[in-house]
């Protein structure tokens, strides 16, 4: 057994082997995932970040008695490398050829082992079981034993979404749209347990997970009642008035009010309703509340699928597009706001660090009516940081901005009326051949991407070799995912659609709001990403069938200074210049005079 000594971190994985050695456990998994398969996990259950250090938003680690390893894709492995240092911590690196995923590794390495099955789905506790052969040991809560200070369930007040202000649908035709579906379906009652999924059905936001404006809750639905399990927050003793007005509107259309741990009693009450039949999702379910369903209820009255809510989700109203539409300008002009105040202080020799710029783009986005806080951590990375693709941009001691090469800054926002996420690579100032080279290939790609015309029933993963190609005839190619869905004043990741190399059945849809945002990442080098949102729409019909087509939401400028136009087609010369010569006659009227100035001078077309 190798033991490193003088890290926090190693300690604590010494001390969870003391746990394991104390119950007869053989390996412990962690995941990096919380009761409600959330891609940001509140404080609580940010355990991966507690036992290694690691702060990426993906990775799960597993710890027998004489290694510790922590399994995460190519968008942290250099983040990884630097943060596991020292901890003893090796790094197991997934999408990957050759990779050995965690359940194959387990495989007659561990004969019992013990995870915290709230932090699970119920997918991948199956999984863990059917391939290591492992017997497995629920254990919720599992470290506080060892997590003196760990901080509670978050609650935050919670509010109720004005449809007829801000577009979508009404609650109450939400539920009955759900309860159709459960009649043609066969089943008497639904168990939602994502929190975007719960968020939408009732038209409730709230601010328990950082840049995600959820309610942690569970939500149970029949023909007859709706019960939504959530804690309540208080004041002095008195419900917070913003939430009490909010339960108040959810009781009038016949939501029922429940406490959050209620949820195991509701869900036991079940087993006193005759023939009930149960649907539930299990790829967000987690493992313990479904070994308490199947205490309650036999296994045929269980109907495992996917969630209908998240394809209802993804494809958005005529209101929340017209919202959308009217966001992405708004967020626009803040980010010409900041490029314009950006190069006008570097170029002046002002001291600019990656986090004062962080900063500055926040201020200007906060200046927007009906804006509710970042859709996620800005990601403000220059030179060599922007190789990391989800850079964390320290507030002590980050990058100084210089008046050459390429900054990354890859940012979004919550509105009232819609999520944005944009990422731009600017120049700022001289740039290598190489870095015009690059900078010019996944230009190529993005704006592929953003031309294409597919017939109906293509999937996001037909559509990837678009954004590839430019830079695979280059030899070059990034590891993350062109595309994901995008929320409305929701998660900035959903699904169920994405644009990626991995096979996803779903095929895009009208109404659906993706990214497309191919990238480049030079290690100690350069990162460069272009990110656009898209909206898929209809392009008419021809006798070959149906067809649609992209529409670009995002208004702010691309840069054409590090652009090589000997590279770029015709086509590709021409939908550039049409981008931004739009860019320029939407967002003009709208920002100050030198802004517009600086803008038209930005927007001019790029000749061959």
């Amino acid at each position: 057994m190798i033991t490193v000594m003088g890290n926090i971190h190693s300690d604590r994985i010494e001390a969870l082997r003391g746990l394991m050695a104390k119950n007869g456990w053989d390996a412990v998994v962690i995941s990096g995932s919380d009761p409600h398969a959330s891609e940001y996990p509140a404080p609580r259950w940010q355990q991966v970040r507690w036992l290694t250090g690691f702060t990426g938003e993906a990775g799960d680690v597993v710890v027998t008695m004489d290694h510790a390893g922590l399994w995460t894709d190519s968008r942290y492995f250099i983040q990884a490398e630097n943060q596991l240092d020292g901890t003893g911590v090796e790094l197991h690196k997934t999408r990957v050829p050759g990779e050995v995923p965690i359940p194959q590794w387990l495989e007659g390495r561990a004969r019992v082992v013990a995870l915290d099955g709230l932090c699970f789905n119920v997918d991948a506790v199956r999984e863990i079981e059917e391939t290591s052969g492992s017997h497995v040991e629920d254990i919720p809560d599992m470290l506080d034993a060892l997590w003196d200070d760990r901080p509670w369930i978050p609650v935050t007040p919670v509010t109720t979404l004005d449809v007829d202000c801000f577009g979508g649908i009404p609650r109450a035709d939400k539920l009955s749209w759900l309860r159709k579906w459960m009649l043609l379906q066969g089943v008497d009652a639904v168990l939602l347990t994502s929190l975007d999924e719960i968020a939408w059905m009732l038209n409730v936001r709230g601010s328990d997970i950082e840049y995600n404006p959820l309610v942690i809750s569970y939500l149970l639905i029949t023909q007859d009642y709706t019960k939504w399990f959530v804690r309540k927050p208080s004041f002095a003793g008195e419900l917070d008035p913003d939430t009490e007005d909010s339960f108040t509107e959810l009781t009038a259309d016949g939501v029922d009010i429940e406490d959050y741990d209620a949820i195991y009693s509701g869900l036991s009450d079940l087993s006193a309703e005759s023939s009930i039949r149960l649907f539930l999702d299990s790829s967000t379910l987690n493992h313990h509340i479904y070994s308490c369903i199947c205490d309650s209820l036999p296994q045929d009255a269980l109907i495992v699928g996917r969630s209908p809510v998240i394809l209802e989700k993804a494809v958005k109203t005529g209101s929340e597009i017209e919202h959308m539409r009217q966001t992405y300008i708004e967020d626009g002009v803040a980010m010409e706001r900041f490029l314009h105040w950006l190069e006008t202080e570097v170029a002046s020799g002002r001291t600019v660090t990656e986090w004062e710029a962080s900063e500055r783009l926040t201020a200007f986005r906060a200046e927007i009516p009906g804006y509710r806080g970042n859709s996620f951590e800005n990601i403000s990375a220059y030179g060599p940081g922007a190789a990391l693709p989800h850079y964390s941009t320290p507030r002590v001691g980050s990058a100084v901005l210089r008046p050459c090469g390429l900054y990354l800054v890859d940012s979004g926002g919550q509105y009232l009326t819609g999520t944005t996420d944009i990422t731009r690579t600017v120049p700022m100032g001289p740039c290598t051949d190489l870095e015009k080279e690059d900078y010019t290939l996944v230009l190529k790609g993005m704006i592929a991407l953003s031309m294409a015309v597919f017939p109906r029933g293509t999937t996001g993963h037909h559509l990837d070799v678009l954004a590839r190609m430019p830079l695979w005839r280059g030899r070059r190619n990034f590891g993350h995912g062109t595309g994901h869905g995008i929320g409305y004043y929701l998660c900035v990741h959903e699904g169920p659609q994405s644009i990626r190399y991995q096979p996803n059945p779903q095929p895009l849809l009208p109404g659906m709001v993706t990214s497309n945002e191919p990238g480049l990442y030079r290690e100690g080098m350069h990162g460069i990403r272009h990110e656009n949102i898209v909206l898929c729409r209809e392009a008419g019909t021809s006798e070959f069938g149906d067809w649609l087509e992209f529409e670009t939401l995002t208004c702010c400028h691309i840069d054409t200074s590090a652009v090589l136009p000997e590279l770029l087609s015709s086509d590709e010369l021409a939908w550039l210049n049409a981008y931004n010569e739009r860019v320029y006659a939407t967002l003009a009227p709208l920002l100050p005079s030198d802004t517009a100035l600086w803008l038209r001078d930005k927007t001019l077309p790029l000749v061959p």
